[in-house]
């Protein structure tokens, strides 16, 4: 009983052996306890405080619980990146608590186009340890070269201070921290061993760090098998974080894919998981990917309700991360509406150097909308700045999309008619090589509004029932109406009626509209005439656009009426 005196014992000496096991265990106890306060603000609560939390965390459990202090501290860098400050999570990998005046400052410079010279990383938001990493938003971290095009040759990274001993943990820290450093040419060897470890473990954490390597290494397909693995391990170990985590991985992995409706149905799954789980954090994640996937398909009232419950937490939590997606997703849902002006008006502050800038790691995957909601709002001289962001960016070579992309803008800025055309053209070739039926659709719009323009009706029939086809396809009903209108300015029916029936296709045309008639799919099709199936993708999308067909039924019948 407390009030028996002889069970009290006396406080030993602090300078005794058992003084100092005291003062540890106490510590430590003391950082258990900060470590799952950090754990409840990283993911439900303010990440700023969360990284303050877990940095003290992390230093009281360094003597007797050295690998808890690695989640800890990687748990701070994962807070830092979420609430945008490149420099904050630098200093952590770095393993000081504040930068000075250099890498970190460097960096934050490279980021936020500091100087007068905007560049950009491009993110997921993984971390390593035990603490699950941040969100992947819709990008991965690499970083464009140095003026020029060539990448930036420099000294190697200057060692951190070492506080991860697990080398998993690691090399996942060494090539977050050279990414950020602006030295990407270090981080692909530490970031693969990452995906090479991966392979042996069934942890749903080491395999989201997997994920996340995948996705800073632009290779999709390794992040969604990543993630498709945890999300099996968390659904065995039925952890709802876990799973929330999982399923956003795979939501972003599907939109980098094209595939709408699975990254949607995946992060309507994400958000249960994390409400269940009661991270908020992670809800605000899902709801900007859900608004994003709204944008394409055009549904403006949905993008509003989603972009809204994703901002009513990030502006709470200092989710910079998550606030810049729902803004670029209304932005999208204004352009595919046709509100050019309003989709300049918003995304300027997302894209322009100053305060107001997006999270560092998302802001570049928003500058192709930019540029073409400027042009068509008759402000083409606010996008020719970001244009110069975007070549770099595209150069690195990460992220497949970005050509094309670039290409595109530089055609609607271009005061040349013969510069454009060629490099309209070069972007549908670009497409072509990095696949997507949105932003090739997108690219054939905008060329067939230009064509139109310039009275080259023909060929701007051919590309806007293009861009029909592939806006059908991927569900993209706002930007399908916008082609429907654009094809009858020009003249011509946008429903089902042939232009010319199958004599006007090409002979390789022919022979593939034929196979597909008969049932072939692609891949038995690109078998039978010895191509690859993208090249049979492409001979079909043509196919469709010069027919006036939308499914492959409809081209069934019109081979079986003319073959009659």
């Amino acid at each position: 009983m407390t009030g028996d005196s002889s069970r009290v014992r006396t406080a030993p000496r602090a300078g005794s052996r058992n003084g100092r096991d005291a003062a540890r265990s106490a510590a430590e106890d003391r950082g258990h306890a900060e470590l799952a306060r950090g754990r409840r603000q990283l993911f439900d609560g303010p990440v700023g405080d969360a990284r303050e939390t877990l940095l003290l965390a992390a230093s009281l459990l360094a003597a007797d619980a050295p690998e808890t202090a690695e989640a800890a501290h990687l748990g701070a860098a994962d807070a830092a990146w979420a609430s945008g400050d490149v420099v904050a999570c630098l200093a952590t990998l770095d393993g000081t608590d504040v930068s000075g005046p250099g890498e970190g400052r460097a960096a934050a410079g490279f980021f936020a186009g500091e100087g007068g010279v905007s560049r950009t990383g491009r993110a997921n938001a993984p971390a390593t340890g035990p603490v699950d990493p941040p969100p992947p938003g819709v990008t991965n971290l690499t970083l464009p070269p140095a003026e020029g095009g060539q990448p930036e040759q420099s000294a190697p990274v200057p060692r951190p201070r070492e506080w991860v001993r697990d080398p998993f943990l690691r090399d996942y820290r060494d090539g977050m921290r050279a990414l950020l450093a602006r030295r990407p040419e270090h981080a692909a060897g530490p970031l693969r061993r990452v995906l090479d470890r991966a392979r042996r473990d069934d942890r749903p954490e080491r395999l989201l760090r997997a994920a996340a390597a995948a996705l800073l290494l632009g290779d999709v397909h390794a992040a969604r098998t990543a993630g498709a693995r945890a999300l099996a391990a968390a659904r065995t170990t039925e952890s709802a974080a876990f799973e929330a985590r999982a399923l956003e991985y795979l939501a972003y992995g599907e939109l980098r894919a094209g595939r709408h409706a699975q990254a949607r149905a995946h992060a309507e799954e994400g958000v249960r998981a994390a409400l269940v789980a009661g991270h908020r954090n992670t809800a605000a994640s899902h709801h900007a990917m859900l608004a994003l996937a709204a944008s394409i398909e055009g549904d403006t009232a949905a993008v509003a309700r989603y972009a809204s419950a994703a901002l009513a937490t990030a502006r709470r939590h200092g989710l910079a991360q998550a606030a810049t997606l729902a803004e670029w997703a209304t932005a999208r849902a204004d352009l595919a509406r046709g509100r050019p002006l309003d989709a300049a008006d918003r995304l300027g502050p997302l894209v322009g150097p100053g305060p107001r800038r997006g999270h560092f790691a998302v802001w570049m995957l928003a500058v192709p909308c930019f540029v073409e909601a400027a042009v068509l709002a008759g402000q083409p001289q606010d996008a020719r700045g970001v244009v110069d962001d975007l070549a770099r960016w595209a150069s690195f070579g990460a992220d497949p999309h970005a050509p094309a992309q670039h290409a595109r803008c530089r055609a609607l800025l271009a005061a040349d008619d013969r510069e454009a055309d060629d490099l309209y053209l070069r972007a549908l070739a670009l497409h072509d090589e990095s696949g997507g039926d949105f932003e090739r659709a997108r690219t054939e719009l905008l060329y067939g509004r230009w064509l139109r323009r310039r009275r080259r009706l023909r060929e701007a029939r051919g590309r806007l029932g293009a861009a029909l086809v592939g806006f059908d396809r991927c569900g993209a009903g706002a930007w399908a109406d916008q082609t429907r209108g654009e094809l009858r300015a020009n003249g011509a029916a946008s429903g089902k009626e042939g232009a010319g029936g199958l004599s006007g296709l090409t002979p390789q045309q022919l022979r593939i509209a034929r196979h597909v008639a008969e049932g072939a799919t692609n891949r038995e099709v690109a078998q039978r005439l010895a191509v690859s199936t993208r090249t049979v993708d492409y001979h079909l999308r043509n196919v469709f656009a010069a027919l006036g067909v939308r499914s492959r039924i409809e081209l069934a019948r019109m081979v079986d009426q003319e073959q009659r």
